[in-house]
């Protein structure tokens, strides 16, 4: 558990992301936690994929604004 706490805390945004800004998401499932290799969008209390539009189903756990050059 103790890498799932380090990862949860490096993904720090609280409440919702600010709108129409593109953020990096850790989503976990049965098998632990894992970054998504693609921006999402919080849109109309749905996380997108920022490039697609696509629905993310996956169960997100927690956001970031984007690091320097990863997005």
């Amino acid at each position: 558990m103790a890498t799932r706490e380090k990862r949860l805390a490096q993904f720090d945004g609280n409440g919702e992301p600010p709108p129409n800004l593109p953020v990096e998401v850790l989503c976990e499932d049965h098998s632990g936690t894992y970054q998504l290799p693609f921006a999402c969008r919080w849109i109309d209390g749905q996380w997108r994929n920022d490039r697609t539009g696509g629905m993310v189903e996956a169960t997100v756990v927690g956001w970031r604004l984007p690091r320097s050059g990863a997005i």
